[in-house]
């Protein structure tokens, strides 16, 4: 069932007892994890934290801890699968799931025992009617006759076959509408509100809510962007809620003495270059992988690589310039830099450049824009160049979004860039060696072997390049991508 009451129907319930903690491995899951551990720190609620990749790492962990909880907070796992029936749980254990998956399973949604749902009844959920989809199967037993009547018993006989085919017609009748009523439902799968952003909203609520809370929300909010999770105007839609919440925070941190420490935290709204980590990096390598740039430009081509030389041409900016570290260029260049490259990229068919986002400063040094915090947090998160459990990678991508721990994020920084540059050779190769098979509506591509390890959503992120770059290139259809371990399709 839904929950309408945040604070009474799950933090006041959980507040003083011991809960286990599922949590998905995806950077929105990671700061709605980060916003409720320190609910759980100011009141003093104890709980244990276990990451899951996967329905079948979340039973695991829950037959591992049944016996030690009563109740579970499932983040960004859950929603889509009925959970009665895989995990089956002992009847006064109660589950709380606030899961940005869609749609959400139906089982979830009536059952208003154990599963109650931490999400937002604001999106677009279309959940189907309770009689569309649950049937008392008491309602098509028939009553047998008790024989009393001797005289009326053929009479009686015959009208109870009429009856009970008349019944076992309808059951069809309704069983098929059902059936349809579901495929409809779930016929697609898409995301809603982020979970970082509904346990803010709970902080908010509370009177609990911090800058850190924000940020982590806003960071929440920018990997279902950056990641092609939600529309984009579902993002600008967020983004703006958002901007309350940060105009209301500054305004009330915004005395002179805070302003001017060197340890304060300032979170800023404005309008940024859609360049992944640019300002960590040079812009040309910025722009030769970054997804929307490279599939527009056609940079695995030689003339993608000509349009890229005439695109720094148009604004004037040396190669010597964009080749160097972003910090190091001169800053005449970088004071217009923005209006310059999108008005040239308006020219070149990249209409989409410029984004609203927020960035964050800590002190008078480190400034980074909330899609570089994503990009460095997923990065560790799917690190497998060291031999290090998946755990490991989880605790420390969870530690990269402490203010605390930026050496983890400047090393999450370097980490992703070596991932962009991996997956931006792996898709120009692809379509430079014709590996790439249109096969009716789908585009397949099989890899025999790869120079770096890969997780599944490290080869998701490929099948999404591949399919914009092939939607560029005027190749219709979805991207399946295949290795001899996983498959990952995407549309």
């Amino acid at each position: 069932m839904f929950v309408s009451d945040f604070r009474k129907e799950f933090y006041e319930v959980v507040l003083n007892q011991r809960v286990l903690l599922l949590v998905a491995s995806d950077v929105d899951a990671l700061c709605a994890c980060k916003i409720l551990q320190a609910l759980f720190q100011c009141d003093h609620v104890q709980y244990t934290l276990v990451p899951v990749s996967g329905w079948q790492e979340l039973e695991t962990a829950f037959l591992e801890h049944k016996d030690q909880f009563q109740y579970f907070v499932l983040i960004n796992c859950g929603a889509n699968i009925d959970l009665l029936e895989v995990l089956q749980p002992e009847e006064d254990l109660v589950f709380f799931v606030c899961d940005t998956h869609r749609p959400i399973n139906v089982v979830n949604v009536y059952n208003e025992t154990q599963i109650k749902l931490l999400v937002k009844q604001d999106d677009d959920l279309e959940i189907p009617a309770y009689d569309d989809i649950f049937r008392d199967d008491d309602e098509d037993s028939g009553n047998e006759s008790d024989g009393s009547e001797p005289s009326g018993k053929r009479q009686r006989f015959e009208e109870e076959i009429v009856e009970r085919t008349m019944k076992r017609r309808q059951r069809r009748e309704w069983e098929a509408r059902r059936q349809e009523i579901l495929f409809d439902y779930e016929q697609y799968e898409y995301h809603g509100t982020s979970s970082a952003m509904m346990m803010f909203d709970l902080a908010w609520i509370m009177s609990k809510d911090l800058n850190d809370m924000l940020w982590w929300a806003i960071v929440g909010l920018t990997d279902q962007w950056v990641h092609d999770k939600i529309t984009q105007m579902k993002y600008v839609t967020d983004i703006g809620a958002l901007q309350r919440h940060v105009s209301r925070h500054n305004h009330r941190n915004g005395d002179e003495e805070n302003s001017l420490s060197i340890d304060c935290m300032r979170i800023a709204f404005e309008y940024d270059l859609c360049l992944a980590l640019y300002q960590h990096w040079s812009l040309y390598e910025s722009l030769c992988n970054t997804c929307y740039t490279s599939a527009s430009l056609k940079l695995w081509s030689v003339q993608g690589q000509k349009k890229l030389q005439e695109f720094f041409a148009d604004m004037g900016l040396p190669l010597k310039q964009v080749k160097q570290k972003f910090h190091s260029m001169d800053i005449s260049l970088k004071e217009n830099l923005r209006e310059m490259i999108e008005e040239s990229a308006n020219k070149f068919g990249m209409k989409d450049l410029r984004v609203q986002t927020f960035s964050i400063h800590f002190g008078f040094k480190n400034k980074f824009l909330a899609s570089d915090v994503v990009y460095a947090a997923s990065s560790l998160m799917e690190n497998m160049e060291k031999d290090e459990s998946g755990t490991d990678n989880f605790i420390k991508a969870l530690d990269s979004l402490s203010r605390s721990n930026l050496d983890k994020l400047r090393q999450g920084l370097e980490l992703a860039k070596k991932q962009l540059c991996a997956i931006q050779r792996t898709v120009a190769s692809c379509i430079c060696t014709n590996l790439v098979i249109s096969q009716g509506p789908f585009l397949y591509c099989y890899l025999m072997e790869v120079n770096f390890a890969w997780t599944s959503s490290l080869m998701l992120e490929v099948s999404v390049w591949h399919a914009k770059s092939s939607f560029n290139s005027s190749i219709p259809g979805e991207f399946s991508f295949t290795d001899p371990i996983n498959t990952v399709a995407s549309q």
